[in-house]
């Protein structure tokens, strides 16, 4: 259902980007929220990371300094070999206790103990390693264990003043993920309760969505505005940076969590079900929670927290490369299409992108000028009189194609990933919304020039609604089963996928 955001003002009677969050007892301003998030959390745990490396490289360079009595008998490079080795072990032992949680970066008091055993362990295996490979006699034992005991201190400070930093930064939440409720009422009231009575919730209220329009739903509870309807959630999440989606429906309502659900499991957005009003409690290792809000996890947010930054930075380094080695073909296919008809060498076609987000992909053009179908509302078939002589060629090929790598650059389509369909596509006389049931689903991650789909086969005409169910059912695999070796098995066989494609015109 598309839903106009005028439709929405109208109906709540109030302008839903400037709506409050709650966090922590705290109101703030959701718009003033979603604009100062200048650098995710993912940022604060990687400066964390260098801060950690870098500050014990540093405590090691200080306990040599310091040190009256202290001269290099060996090389300077196996002392920087070591120390670089112990920092590298540190910050992984440190990443293995979870220590480079959010919420432990923001209160390190959480896991003090743990970071200190974690730095006792590093040092332990050190002087484990020096005493197996026989070092002993190439390192100063004085220096190691100045290294070993004043960098503890420094470390433990280093920590406390960045989580005070941070802590510091975020008391508005510029850092805390955002999140709306989806069901009103006294359960809603509850779930607000204790998320402002969390230490650290890491969340930012920005609303409600309820269907019922009676005093059930006030339009406002505790701070938070109604914004609309639960059909209307899903045009608001296309448009707003939501992360979660909080369900407070209780779990006995079985018939309406699952209507729910079924109208929101295609959004890209961590969906949980709260457990804090349910009567059988389980063990604490079946809920996840935010603050101190027991959920049950329904969906998650595909690729997690740091699989589209490994994605986005893996795609950027191989388009890049893939763009300098193909240039030569880009230039031979861009004078092939020019002198095979009159026209642009290029072709831009609108299609849908990331969240369901419209962009513009390029193409080399494969069609003649005068017949070209921008929409996509009649597939091409074999022998198609549309289709130039050079286009049959490089649409077999799918050379046509190559100029997507733009729109990798660009950070709007990925390498590897679903296909992107033009907004009129069809399965025979159907477009593909109305023949495949979660078809958007497959825009909870951004699109691909190759996929799963194209290496098994799925690829050229769609002439039936089998062939766009085999894709759909293809590209939801992909999703749910990411990894950054997936992506480049993936790569690695689309060559030879394109070679023995047989119904690609």
């Amino acid at each position: 259902m598309k839903t106009d955001p005028d439709q929405i003002k109208m109906a709540t009677q109030f302008d839903p980007t400037r709506v409050t969050a709650t966090q922590a007892g705290r109101t703030i301003d959701a718009t003033q929220s979603q604009r100062k998030r200048w650098f995710s959390a993912q940022f604060v745990i990687i400066f964390a990371v260098l801060l950690d490396y870098l500050g014990t490289a540093g405590s090691a360079a200080m306990a040599a300094y310091l040190y009256p009595g202290y001269s290099v008998d060996t090389s300077w490079i196996a002392y920087v070999g070591f120390v670089a080795w112990g920092a590298a072990l540190l910050v992984t032992a440190l990443f293995v206790s979870r220590c480079y949680a959010f919420g432990v970066l923001l209160s390190p008091f959480r896991k003090l103990s743990t970071m200190v055993a974690s730095w006792i362990t590093t040092f332990a295996f050190l002087l484990a390693s020096i005493f197996l490979l026989k070092a002993g006699s190439d390192l100063s034992r004085i220096w190691f264990v100045t290294w070993a005991t004043s960098g503890l201190f420094f470390f433990i400070a280093w920590r406390l003043g960045y989580g005070e930093f941070i802590r510091h930064l975020n008391k508005d939440g510029h850092f805390n993920k955002l999140g709306v409720l989806v069901g009103g009422g006294s359960n809603a009231a509850h779930v607000i309760n204790v998320i402002e009575n969390s230490k650290e919730a890491g969340i930012n209220l920005l609303g409600i969505f309820d269907d019922r329009a009676d005093n059930r739903a006030p339009s406002e509870m505790k701070n938070l505005r109604k914004l609309g309807k639960i059909d209307d959630l899903v045009e608001y999440v296309r448009s707003h940076p939501v992360d979660t989606l909080i369900v407070t429906l209780p779990t006995t309502a079985e018939t309406r969590l699952a209507q729910i659900i079924d109208r929101l499991w295609i959004l890209p957005v961590n969906i949980r079900l709260s457990a804090a009003t349910q009567k059988l409690h389980y063990t604490s290792k079946s809920y996840s929670y935010i603050g101190n809000l027991p959920c049950f996890n329904l969906y998650d947010k595909p690729l997690g927290d740091w699989g589209p930054m490994l994605k986005d930075v893996t795609d950027k380094i191989i388009g890049f490369c893939a763009l300098i080695a193909l240039s030569p073909v880009f230039l031979a296919t861009a004078i092939a299409v020019r002198l095979d008809s009159k026209g642009p060498i290029f072709f831009k076609q609108k299609r849908y992108g990331f969240n369901n987000e419209l962009i513009e992909v390029y193409k080399f053009r494969s069609m003649y000028t005068d017949m070209s179908d921008a929409n996509a509302s009649k597939l091409v078939t074999k022998g198609d009189p549309r289709v130039t002589k050079v286009g049959r060629f490089i649409r077999k090929t799918t050379i046509d194609e190559l100029p997507q790598l733009f729109n990798v650059m660009k950070g709007e389509l990925s390498l590897v990933g679903p296909r992107p369909h033009a907004t009129q596509a069809k399965a025979g006389s159907a477009l593909y919304e109305n023949v495949v049931r979660g078809y958007f689903a497959r825009h909870r991650v951004k699109p691909g020039l190759t996929g799963w789909a194209q290496v098994n086969g799925w690829r050229g005409e769609t002439d039936t609604a089998e062939k766009i169910e085999r894709r759909v059912e293809c590209d939801l695999y992909y999703i749910e089963n990411w990894s950054l070796t997936f992506d480049l098995y993936i790569l690695a066989k689309t060559p030879l996928a394109l070679i023995t494609t047989k119904n690609a015109y």
